[in-house]
C-alpha cells in the first residue's frame, strides 16, 4: 500500500521534529530541535475537499537553546528534552531544570534528541554528540520523581520510541546502524532487555522518529529517503507514504480519532539546489494511512482527567488511567 502525504499551512523549520498529539488538551505539538522552538498547534479542515485536516498553529516557544523533543505533563504544560537538560515548561513559555543525566567528563558536546513517554509516563529520552561521535550518546529514563537512570550506552543518534499496544516491546533506532531494533520492555521496573533487529535499510537510509499503530505496525519516518514505512509486528514491509521532502524526520499518529498520521521534515542539511526542488522541506504533512496510533500518555507528574473515549490498553496499564 502507498499513499502520498500533504504539506501543511505553518511556515517550514529548519529541523521540525518530534510530533506528539496532546489527547488532552487536542492539540498538536512538535519543535524545530537547532532553532530551538516548540510549536502548538491544532487540527482544522483543509477545505480543499480531500478530507484531509490542515494544522493551525497556535502558538509558538523559544527554549533559546536545542530542543530535541516535548511531552505533555499531567500537571499542565510541558516538559522538554532540551540541551543536556530536562525542562518544565509552562503555556507561556517560561522554564526551569528538572533533571540532568551526569555529564561524561570527556570533552564531547552533547545534546538530547528524541524524547517519548513510556505506557506509564516516564519519559525516555536520548543524546547524541554535535560531532556525531560514534558511540557518544545514550537512552535515559526520566522518572516522575526526577531520577534519571540510564537504559542504554553506546549510542550514536538515539532516535525513534515507540511502543507496541501491550506496552511489552519497545522499538528504538540508533540512527546510523540503519536499523530500528525491538526490545523487551517491563512496563512495571522501565527496564530493557532482549535487543534484536527488528527493519534494516539501505544505504543512504536512516531511520528516524516513529509511531506504533493499534495493529502493532511500525510507522518509520526515513531520513534521505522521502517515505514513511510501516512494518508488520513481525518487521515485514506494509505500506509506505510519499512525502516530497528527503528528509523526513518523524511521525505520529493525531486528532480526535488518531487516524491522521502527521509527518515532520528538515529543511537543514539540504542544498540550495535540493530545496528549490523540495521547496516544502521543514514542513509539517499529513495523511491518513487506514490506521489507529496508540496514544503515548503525558509524563505522569500528577493526576490527569481522561475523556471517555481516550481509552487503551497503555492507559490500563498505568497510573494516569
Amino acid at each position: 500500500m502507498r499513499c502520498k502525504a500533504v504539506p501543511c499551512t505553518p511556515g517550514p523549520g529548519l529541523l521540525s521534529e518530534g510530533p506528539v498529539w496532546d489527547r488532552h488538551r487536542r492539540e498538536l505539538l512538535w519543535v524545530d530541535i537547532t532553532a530551538g522552538l516548540v510549536h502548538r498547534g491544532g487540527l482544522v479542515e483543509r477545505g480543499d475537499g480531500s478530507g484531509l485536516p490542515d494544522v493551525s498553529l497556535l502558538a509558538t516557544l523559544d527554549l533559546g537553546r536545542h530542543v530535541g523533543a516535548v511531552a505533555p505533563r499531567a500537571s499542565g504544560g510541558m516538559i522538554a528534552a532540551a540541551g543536556t537538560d530536562f525542562l518544565g515548561v509552562t503555556e507561556a513559555g517560561d522554564h526551569s531544570p528538572i533533571a540532568a543525566p551526569a555529564d561524561a567528563d570527556d570533552g564531547v558536546r552533547r545534546r538530547m534528541n528524541d524524547a517519548k513517554c513510556d505506557p506509564r509516563g516516564r519519559l525516555l529520552a536520548g543524546t547524541m554528540a554535535y560531532d556525531l561521535t560514534e558511540g557518544a550518546g545514550s537512552l535515559y529514563r526520566l522518572d516522575p520523581d526526577g531520577t534519571v537512570a540510564t537504559l542504554l550506552d553506546s549510542v550514536t543518534i538515539s532516535n525513534g520510541l515507540g511502543w507496541s499496544p501491550d506496552g511489552r516491546l519497545l522499538h528504538f533506532a540508533d540512527s546510523p546502524t540503519r536499523r530500528v531494533d525491538v526490545f523487551d520492555y517491563d512496563v512495571t521496573t522501565g527496564t530493557l532487555s532482549g535487543r534484536r533487529p527488528f527493519a534494516v535499510f539501505d544505504e543512504g537510509e536512516e531511520p528516524d522518529g516513529l509511531a506504533v499503530d493499534t495493529e502493532g505496525r511500525v510507522w518509520v519516518a526515513v531520513w534521505g529517503a522521502g517515505e514513511v514505512r510501516a512494518f508488520t509486528p513481525e518487521g515485514e514491509p506494509y505500506a509506505a507514504v510519499e512525502v516530497p521532502a528527503a528528509h523526513v524526520s518523524s511521525c505520529a499518529f493525531a486528532g480526535p480519532d488518531l487516524d491522521v498520521l502527521v509527518i515532520t521534515t528538515a529543511a537543514e542539511g539540504r542544498s540550495p539546489e535540493q530545496l528549490r526542488d523540495e521547496p516544502d522541506a521543514g514542513r509539517l504533512f499529513v495523511c491518513r494511512p487506514g490506521a489507529t496510533g496508540v496514544p503515548v500518555p503525558p509524563f505522569a507528574d500528577g493526576p490527569v482527567s481522561a475523556s471517555p473515549s481516550d481509552t487503551t490498553t497503555h492507559d490500563q496499564q498505568g497510573p494516569l488511567s
